[in-house]
């Protein structure tokens, strides 16, 4: 099918457009949506994360040439280049929008590490003459691993390198979410997964294990027994217990719940949405008062 021809449905309003996750999303979630279009009577192979014959090779092709990145520029009628053309840079620049009066009795801020992240530890320099790099691990015990070697570099080339302390940004993670509950206000998490598919999920997984650092602790073995990751979210706690006893399952899953905050303030709670995926169990909730409306995320650590 020509890509274009994707875009003429968007036009109609009682169409139903599926689309899958996109070129970031995990395994765990590529595997997830197969899996209800399956449930719903499509007839679509597995995706092969580890192809061990041709065909497979074939439908793991096929999947990948349909992520987000390859489908949302047609849905969205134009390309991913999100850049303001220059006339239109101009005419904001000369028309700013007006943001209106910043209340001083507002809480909301930005909270950033002072130490220990990529940029605290950044080095840099530029080559001056043609050389190779290898990449090498050295533990705290001073066992050094080549990760990798043999990288040629160029004269004239930046070679960049930084690194995040793990024990700094959990006690940074857990400072916040205390700073959260404290002030009364939400912690939102925001990571850029996109770009940094490699550090980005394992720092998920740290804000996953420190928010339910009880179940996590209490757990530990168990969970370590069932291949839980907590870079997938703790929708993988969910998912891997289902086959436990119910006593043992649902000992668990109160667990997890004496995790998540109790606003009493609050004069209600309405579940709008609930759903659990092999990546992540989402659950939103709109907090009513006066007419106030808030969304939680619950799997990034979302707290009052």
């Amino acid at each position: 099918m020509h890509w274009r021809s994707w875009a003429n449905p968007t036009q109609d309003p009682i169409a139903n457009i599926i689309k899958l996750p996109n070129i970031s999303a995990s395994v765990p979630q590529m595997k997830a949506v197969i899996k209800e279009l399956q449930d719903k009577g499509y007839e679509l192979p597995d995706y092969p994360e580890d192809p061990t014959n041709e065909q497979e090779v074939d439908i793991k092709a096929r999947y990948d040439r349909v992520k987000g990145s390859a489908v949302n520029p047609v849905l969205r009628e134009g390309n991913s280049d999100r850049r303001a053309p220059a006339s239109v840079k101009s005419y904001a620049q000369k028309n700013p929008h007006s943001m209106g009066a910043w209340s001083t009795e507002s809480k909301s801020h930005v909270a950033s590490m002072h130490s220990g992240d990529f940029f605290g530890s950044e080095q840099s320099t530029t080559l001056s003459d043609a050389t190779t790099a290898t990449i090498t691990h050295i533990d705290t015990d001073g066992n050094a691993t080549v990760l990798k070697e043999g990288i040629a570099l160029q004269s004239g080339e930046v070679i960049d390198a930084s690194c995040m302390n793990k024990n700094i940004l959990r006690n940074f993670l857990a400072e916040q979410i205390d700073d959260a509950k404290n002030q009364g206000v939400l912690m939102s998490l925001h990571l850029k997964a996109t770009m940094m598919k490699v550090s980005d999920p394992i720092i998920f997984g740290h804000a996953v294990t420190v928010y339910y650092e009880d179940v996590f602790s209490k757990y530990a073995d168990k969970f370590v027994e069932l291949g839980v990751d907590p870079n997938n979210g703790v929708g993988d706690v969910y998912a891997k217990i289902q086959n436990l006893p119910d006593a043992e399952r649902e000992a668990i899953e109160v667990d997890i719940q004496a995790c998540l905050p109790i606003v009493q303030k609050w004069q209600w709670w309405i579940p709008i949405e609930d759903y659990q995926s092999s990546c992540a169990k989402r659950c939103h909730y709109r907090c009513i008062n006066a007419g106030s409306i808030a969304y939680i995320r619950a799997d990034v650590g979302a707290r009052w």
